[in-house]
């Protein structure tokens, strides 16, 4: 543990030698004080003047003054087995003292890879080809006996990593290799074949990589069996070390938000090495959770869809404050206004609020039944409520036609309602979109289309009837709302953080807004997107929103980095998978190659000479 302490003004958050000899006290441990500045002797505890002969020893001063002083407790890991509540009730991986205070326990400064082989009862070695079985840029899983390592050679070197995508289990071999990267044929995540890191996302952990040596033109992999069995690797992660944040009312970083753009924000700072105070708030009741499960899972619980594990987030100091909405937020004065009152100062802020679902405006929108899926809870009541019942879908979204495919096995009925003539028109063009609502009719889908709401029924307080604007009367005992949503920054609007017409917020290459020290990352913003000649554009994609957390992260540590990655969507319905590469706005014409029939083929959408995006369908 460690951390500097200016000279402090009057207040509660002074803290004297006197609070350094208690901290001693009750962590049962030595102290080394390194210092550089004279500190009186008066107050000095006669066990801390034998220190280290390295350490200076302390002078006589004229005047008991507080001086800067960094303080390291040495001690043995500490098992935490009680949980315990941050003082404004909410949960959080960090241990208060009865004063309200938060200690860190630490161990090392900086973070340090622990060596795989050091244990020679866990390491596996053996031949898995010969060295002319490749050539450059092949790729091939070999069975090692105890597990599986996908071999890649590329300009006459090998590499071994693991075979599968941490982010779902893909098989990297079918994937793509480039440039030393192979891409999960899935999702389209990357991965360095030489170091096994994560490049380019979705997923939050990187490939263990494996030693790879040559004998007599054989190709021999030694690995450890422990990370052959595990498949991934989570980079290693500084812990907070500092206390120059005393009060549990301040912290270094801020983050508004815990979806996929927050949760990497904090990743990234501490594999960077930061190791000060980080906090994440959010609205929801769940730690981070794979929220585009939401509409393809509906039944899925919190637990089964986190992203990490609640001891993940106290091992690695990470503290996150569930169900708690800022309200306002205070650029002048660094300070974020929590709807209970609670006021928490910070030194850098991320926004990553991500969007609201929009909701319909006609007669008996109250009604009960009628929801719009944002949250863990409200998946688990559609699929309740739906289960062997009439549903309605308004809106033929990419949220709506996940929705609409999971309930066509649910309930008795399934309808889809659009003012569009086919569904994703607009996103893959006339032809693709009917062959994808020929896959939804196939399977007990009907649409209405070209039409809108006027009305819902009910009866006895509960959703009885959809009354289209068209004459047609559906029955119907649940409605999904799926026609899109809207920027969670209302909370700014005061701020000074600068949103455009439609309250996105506006940054830069790196993230930054227009007010210091203040970032911003995933579905709520508008960045400049390097494919589209760096045009202020919005990107809701769950792959988009990893990499712009990891991009503000590396800025907050002022490393100047500058997104530039290719947005990749991806959508799952009836056993099929859309992926595409790109982003455009609009198209003249779609080329496409394969089978649209059969839903196995390629489309390339042009723009006046220009390719805008890539979409790939199959299985």
């Amino acid at each position: 543990m460690g951390g500097c302490f200016s000279k402090p003004k009057p207040g509660p958050n002074n803290l004297p030698v006197s609070v350094l000899k208690d901290l001693a006290e009750e962590l049962s441990a030595p102290l080394r004080l390194i210092f550089n500045k004279s500190w009186s002797t008066e107050d000095v505890p006669e066990e801390w003047k034998t220190a280290e002969a390295s350490v200076p020893v302390f002078k006589k001063s004229k005047r008991n003054e507080l001086v800067e002083v960094k303080i390291e407790v040495v001690l043995p890991e500490k098992e935490r087995v009680k949980e315990e509540t941050s003082p404004n009730g909410k949960a959080s991986p960090i241990i208060y003292k009865a004063n309200g205070t938060s200690r860190h326990y630490q161990l090392e400064e900086h973070p340090v890879a622990i060596n795989p082989y050091r244990n020679v009862k866990d390491v596996v070695e053996a031949s898995v080809c010969h060295v002319k079985d490749l050539d450059n840029g092949q790729m091939r899983e070999v069975d090692l006996g105890c597990g599986k390592a996908l071999l890649v050679k590329e300009n006459g070197d090998f590499y071994a990593v693991g075979h599968k995508c941490p982010h779902y289990g893909a098989p990297l071999v079918k994937g793509v290799l480039s440039k030393g990267r192979v891409r999960c044929p899935w999702h389209g995540a990357c991965f360095n074949i030489g170091t096994g890191d994560i490049e380019d996302f979705p997923g939050l952990d990187s490939l263990p990589k494996f030693q790879v040596k040559i004998e007599k033109e054989k190709v021999y992999i030694r690995a450890s069996k422990q990370a052959l069995q595990a498949q991934k690797r989570t980079k290693v992660m500084a812990k907070c070390i500092s206390l120059s944040n005393y009060s549990i009312s301040s912290t270094n970083v801020l983050i508004i938000g815990a979806g996929p753009a927050g949760l990497v924000c904090a990743e990234t700072l501490r594999q960077e090495g930061f190791s000060d105070r980080i906090v994440m708030c959010t609205i929801d009741r769940h730690l981070p959770y794979d929220r585009p499960k939401l509409s393809k899972s509906m039944d899925s619980h919190a637990d089964q869809i986190a992203l990490r594990p609640k001891e993940f987030f106290r091992t690695n100091d990470i503290e996150v404050l569930t169900e708690m909405q800022v309200v306002a937020v205070d650029v002048k004065n660094k300070t974020a206004i929590f709807k209970d009152g609670f006021k928490m100062e910070y030194n850098k802020l991320l926004l990553a609020t991500g969007n609201t679902p929009k909701t319909l405006s006609c007669k008996g929108k109250e009604v009960e039944n009628v929801f719009t899926i944002r949250t863990v809870e409200d998946a688990n009541r559609v699929v309740k409520v739906a289960a062997g019942k009439n549903a309605v879908v308004v809106g033929a979204s990419f949220l709506g036609m996940e929705v609409a495919a999971y309930l066509s096995e649910k309930a008795h009925s399934v309808s889809v309602v659009e003012l569009e003539e086919v569904p994703f028109k607009k996103s893959f063009g006339e032809k693709v979109g009917r062959a994808l609502m020929k896959m939804f009719e196939n399977n007990r889908v009907k649409f209405y289309m070209q039409t809108e709401v006027s009305e819902l029924r009910e009866q006895e307080g509960k959703l009885k009837e959809v009354v289209l604007k068209s004459g047609k009367v559906l029955r119907a005992d649940v409605c999904v709302i799926g026609i899109g949503a809207t920027p969670a920054t209302g909370f700014l609007k005061q701020s000074g953080v600068h949103l455009d017409s439609k309250g996105y917020i506006v940054v830069n290459k790196m993230m930054q807004t227009n007010v210091l020290g203040v970032f911003a990352a995933g579905d709520v913003v508008t960045f400049p997107l390097a494919l589209r000649n760096h045009k202020k554009t919005n990107v809701p994609h769950w792959q988009m929103a990893h990499m712009q957390g990891r991009i503000a992260a590396l800025n907050m540590l002022a490393h100047g980095t500058e997104i530039s990655t290719v947005p990749y969507l991806w959508t799952a319905m009836f056993g099929k998978s859309i992926r595409y590469a790109g982003h455009g706005e609009g198209f003249d014409d779609v080329i496409t190659r394969g089978d649209l029939d059969e839903l196995k083929f390629v489309a390339f959408y042009t723009k006046t000479g220009d390719m805008s995006w890539l979409t790939g369908k199959g299985s």
